[in-house]
């Protein structure tokens, strides 16, 4: 379908080729899926390497977790971490297992759900999780980069020129990120194998001197031992504790949503269905399976020896009157590194922590530049210009600025909302891969192993909200804003063609052939009732008088069916069908003037004659006619088609004609 517009000034050569790089990717529309096209630059990747970007995110945690779970748990936090660590080998792992092999593409849990409710219940119930995604996603830019200031800020070397200037720090480390991604952000995965490789073996070299310390100093060990059995009653009570303490630490579960996404990286075996690439899954598999035992490791023996061999005072938080924090807060490793093995090793360390940090929000920033143009102008809910990554980088760094001032650039203030869009997502995961287990029909062990696992994360979550509501209030603002702003992109654009392609069947295209050999196309859009010959002859009479079509000139019914109206665009399929002398065309479309509108300019451009579209004016308010337009995809069809047309074809000669009698 080619739509002909009217001449307009050329902007110059440099404003296009601004406006076009800045554009770059707008053009691109569907979802990824089995045909969906993968870059060459993105074809067939290790997993390992896939993990080292997944990886970024995860392990980048460690630079900030076991301070967070000392504050959290104080002398428990071994126990508390020991807990997490069992959530997320026997809980967060067979979920997101499950979910890979549900999604192979890495559409990830939200499109599991999706398909859950249909019209307008799964459009809004998908933009609530949107909101949960993008306060997980803009958190983690902005704890990470307060993170990353913080190593820089306390090191010993650059200590005195930056001291306090915690939120000019992160805002610039921010912006750079902007930055790297308005260029252009390209081999991605080879810098994050770089960073993970030597950061991984950075901690691991900081935990073994902290765990060769606490083996020299057996006493060391005694006096925490004999600290908890003092402090608490029982080990029973020390557990109950833990359990109790443990949704503090959700934090270390991140990475397993950004892990399934990056599916399309992996490489799959040579000779893998397209529709279900069982090499993919496996190797998606071990990438999610190695991450996980990577970071229960490092989380647990990092827990212990941050307890052991810091003091409690050095983890404490910056206080309500500008007081500062202690030098171990969001950074306990680094404060071993620097204890440990001095000051020049300890300055590399942070160096790699401020690195994998940094880039733990490219990681981020490249998730929410995948998922907003996967879902909302899909819906019709944001611009056609949001499928584009750069006008979104502005958009997302725009929010991340406002989230670091308002937060003061403290990573403890943010853990909440970190830990709630963290644990919301992971909760919605368990369910969608429960039902799916019942639905399937699998063995009583997984229906029931999925459920328990679902009802762990579901019972996180409302705790994590309830001791930190900050978390949700975050989330709140960010489901309120995308929910608002959809909403009025939807409204805006309701008067766009939203056909995304037609197609006819031989029945429609003889039909089509018909009115071109007559010359002339005169097209009744009907809105049937009985579907008789009585009924077509009747509209049939009352058009030809009403808008004194000749008797010579021959007729078609149109009539567009609304399947789904918060669909936003769809293929239009044209049925043909003869009922006596009368012939009609079917279609089902989101909304029928835009289907109209649709077909009319598809006509005008296969036959080359100006179609002429016939229409009865309805009674009732037109405010009301517009709600139920916008809601259902019908209401006044006459002026709503005309508007699509003149929208859609600047040159009123060119414009199929609309006629409205009464």
């Amino acid at each position: 379908m080619h739509n002909i517009g009217q001449s307009h000034p050329r902007p110059s050569l440099l404003s296009r080729s601004l406006k076009d790089w800045f554009l770059k990717g707008a053009e691109i529309k569907g979802t990824p899926g089995p045909g969906a096209k993968v870059r060459k630059d993105q074809e067939g990747q290790s997993w390992w390497k896939v993990m080292c970007l997944t990886g970024v995110d995860y392990f980048s945690t460690l630079g900030y977790q076991p301070g967070i779970a000392f504050l959290a748990a104080g002398l428990l936090s071994p126990l508390a971490t020991l807990i997490l660590v069992l959530v997320t080998l026997f809980g967060a792992l067979p979920i997101y297992r499950r979910v890979a092999e549900e999604s192979p593409f890495g559409e990830g849990s939200i499109a599991m759900l999706e398909h859950l409710l249909d019209w307008w219940q799964g459009k809004l119930f998908v933009l609530t999780l949107l909101g949960f995604a993008g306060t997980d996603f803009i958190i983690t830019i902005t704890l990470s980069a307060a993170d990353a200031s913080a190593h820089l800020i306390e090191n010993p070397f650059a200590h005195r020129f930056l001291q306090g200037q915690a939120i000019p720090v992160t805002l610039f480390l921010v912006l750079l990120l902007a930055v790297v991604f308005l260029i252009g952000f390209k081999e991605a995965i080879g810098i994050a194998v770089v960073l993970v490789s030597v950061y991984l073996i950075l901690n691991t070299i900081v935990i073994l001197v902290g765990l060769e310390h606490v083996i020299a100093h057996p006493g060391i060990l005694g006096n925490w031992q004999r600290t908890l059995f003092t402090s608490y009653p029982s080990p029973i009570a020390m557990v109950a504790l833990s359990l109790l303490l443990f949704p503090q630490l959700a934090l270390g579960l991140s990475g397993f949503e950004t892990g399934v996404s990056m599916m399309p990286l992996v490489k799959g075996d040579t000779h893998d269905d397209p529709q279900q690439p069982h090499g993919k899954i496996k190797n998606t598999h071990s990438l999610l399976t190695t991450a996980a035992m990577i970071m229960s490791v490092a989380l647990l023996t990092s827990s212990l020896v941050t307890t052991l061999l810091i003091p409690a005072d050095a983890f404490r938080s910056a206080g309500p009157h500008g007081e500062p924090p202690g030098p171990a807060n969001g950074r306990a490793l680094a404060f071993l590194a620097h204890q440990f093995l001095g000051n020049g090793f300890g300055t590399v360390y942070d160096l790699s922590t401020i690195a994998i940090l940094w880039f733990a929000g490219a990681s981020a920033m490249a998730g929410l530049l995948n998922i907003v143009p996967r879902y909302l102008p899909r819906y019709g809910m944001a611009p056609e210009w949001a499928r584009a990554a750069r006008p979104l980088v502005l958009v997302y760094t725009v929010i991340a600025f406002a989230v670091t001032i308002i937060f003061r650039a403290s990573v403890d203030a943010q853990g909440g909302a970190y830990a709630t869009g963290v644990l919301v997502l992971m909760s919605s995961a368990a369910v969608a891969v429960t039902l799916s287990a019942w639905k399937k029909k699998s063995s009583y062990l997984s229906r029931f192993g999925f459920a328990v696992i679902a009802l762990v994360f579901g019972y996180t979550t409302v705790v994590n909200v309830v001791e930190r509501p900050d978390g949700v209030k975050i989330a709140a603002f960010f489901i309120c804003t995308i929910v608002f702003t959809s909403l009025i992109s939807r409204v805006w654009r309701t008067t766009e063609l939203r056909v995304e392609k037609i197609t006819l069947d031989p029945a429609a295209k003889r039909i089509v052939d018909e009115m071109k050999a007559g010359g002339s196309i005169h097209i009744i859009a009907n809105d049937p009732y009985k579907s008789d010959s009585e009924e077509y002859a009747k509209r049939e009479q009352e058009q030809r008088e009403d808008n004194r079509i000749p008797s010579d000139q021959p007729v078609v019914f149109l009539e567009i069916y609304v399947r789904d109206p918060s669909d936003f665009s769809a293929e239009l399929q044209i049925k043909g069908l003869r009922l006596d002398r009368f012939r009609i065309l079917r279609g089902v479309s989101t909304a029928v003037p835009n289907g109209i509108a649709a077909f009319l300019l598809y006509l005008r451009d296969e036959t080359k004659i100006l179609p002429h579209a016939y229409f009865n004016w309805t009674e009732g308010n037109p405010f009301l006619y517009l709600i139920h337009y916008v809601l259902s995809g019908q209401g006044e069809v006459a002026p709503v088609t005309r508007e699509v047309l003149r929208k859609a074809e600047r040159n009123p000669e060119q414009r199929p004609a609309i006629h409205a009698g009464v």
